[in-house]
């Protein structure tokens, strides 16, 4: 689909997504890093735990499929050898502080005039422009402030969030979309642009309905209550939180539970599979399922329904719950860890994984495939992330740089 551009992708580790992303649909990414490797290839995740930067488990997800060199863009030689580049290229993408590039002589009014068709791509915490601009943007910083950390957890404990930092990922299939938009921009145009992105404006679309919905109709602040987030009030007045995530014998399912007169056939089917379990439904067995709601029952019915389902769930595994709520209309499906994904039936069918070879390794990994899949074409991965400088000499080539050249360049630690 992209396979007629060429991206110079100078992300740091915060935004290789971007990059990823556009490479899956085609496009050719080049990824420039520093002479002796990026940064991001001494952390972790590394196999077997072994510290190597041409071994890192991070930098084979997100740079798959990109090309790669080396070249400091912050000494003169780098700088004039990535102007050259840019005359060849169709669009950057970066991710520095703001401001950076402008200092290095390579922002955008300073591409536009060497390539009036080049797209400049910036992705940060908070944008190229406003008071937080120029603020630090570590992952927690940006996921507090978009919102999205004050609904998780407790009401009595303080906000939570997840372990794994993807709030900057974000941001960055942001700016890949923001990218491919303003080339089909330039199709018409003729002329490049600066895509701005700002990694908590994209949390903030995350939650929008979640927090903000709330706050704009009703005035209201939404509150955190574990892994029950429906609030409905109860016939005695009391607010009550649905449960949405469940404990059953081997993991979680999800299920939200719709207690109206249009959700009756599904309920009373599986008050039916309960007792077939020998639980007592209690004052479920005369309850008027296609009649009444939530505003119908008491709290201390409400809870007596939470423990019959909650019983009823831990006697079946996910496998057994998913099975009966798709031959009985049930509305729930399991919470599926990274093992049940990877020999989910469903994906297998979509040929969802790729083996892709690793040589350094002396095996293959497997690989997420594409985001899609298109008539026109296979999007996704198809090939490892490139070594440290493995296409230095395919790109200067290129540029004119002879062996010679690329070697004196090499010893003045240029690329």
């Amino acid at each position: 689909m992209l396979s007629c551009y060429r991206i110079l992708d100078l992300t740091t580790e915060k935004a290789f997504m971007c990059g990823r992303a556009l490479s899956d649909f085609g496009a050719e990414v080049i990824k420039i890093e520093k002479p002796g490797g990026d940064p991001s290839r001494f952390k972790g995740l590394f196999p077997n735990d072994i510290p190597d930067p041409e071994k890192n488990l991070t930098w084979y997800a997100f740079n798959a499929n990109k090309k790669g060199i080396t070249l400091d863009i912050t000494t003169e030689q780098g700088q004039e050898i990535f102007k050259n580049l840019v005359k060849t290229a169709d669009a950057v993408i970066e991710s520095y502080a703001p401001g950076y590039m402008d200092s290095l002589g390579l922002g955008y009014k300073d591409l536009s005039t060497i390539n009036p068709q080049i797209v400049l791509t910036s992705i940060s915490g908070f944008g190229q422009e406003g008071p937080y601009r120029d603020y630090k943007d570590p992952d927690i910083v940006v996921r507090a402030l978009s919102g999205m950390v004050y609904t998780a957890g407790y009401d009595d404990r303080p906000p939570l969030t997840v372990s794994y930092e993807h709030s900057h990922s974000l941001g960055a299939m942001n700016g890949a979309a923001g990218t491919m938009i303003a080339l089909t921009h330039r199709v018409h145009t003729n002329k490049g642009q600066h895509v701005d992105c700002s990694a908590q404006q994209a949390l903030d679309v995350v939650c929008s309905a979640e927090m903000e919905g709330p706050y704009a109709f009703f005035g209201q602040v939404a509150t955190r209550h574990g892994n029950a987030r429906a609030a409905v009030t109860l016939k005695d007045g009391n607010t009550f939180y649905n449960v949405l995530l469940w404990p059953c014998k081997d993991g979680y399912i999800a299920l939200n539970l719709l207690l109206n007169p249009s959700a009756a056939k599904n309920n009373l089917s599986m008050m039916e599979f309960i007792k077939k379990d020998g639980i007592d439904i209690g004052f479920l067995e005369g309850w008027e399922w296609d009649k009444k709601s939530w505003e119908d029952m008491t709290l201390a019915q409400a809870q007596k329904l939470m423990e019959t389902l909650g019983k009823f769930f831990m006697n079946r595994t996910k496998s057994e719950l998913l099975k009966l709520a798709i031959e009985n209309r049930f509305q729930l499906g399991p919470c599926n860890n990274a093992a049940d994904i990877l020999d989910y039936p469903q994906l297998k069918a979509r040929k969802f994984w790729k083996e892709i070879e690793h040589p350094e390794l002396g095996k293959s990994l497997k690989y997420p495939g594409g985001a899609v899949m298109t008539t026109y074409g296979y999007v996704g991965i198809k090939h490892r992330a490139p070594r440290i400088g493995e296409h230095n000499g395919e790109i200067y080539k290129e540029l004119g740089l002879s062996s010679d050249e690329q070697k004196a360049l090499k010893k003045q630690n240029v690329i």
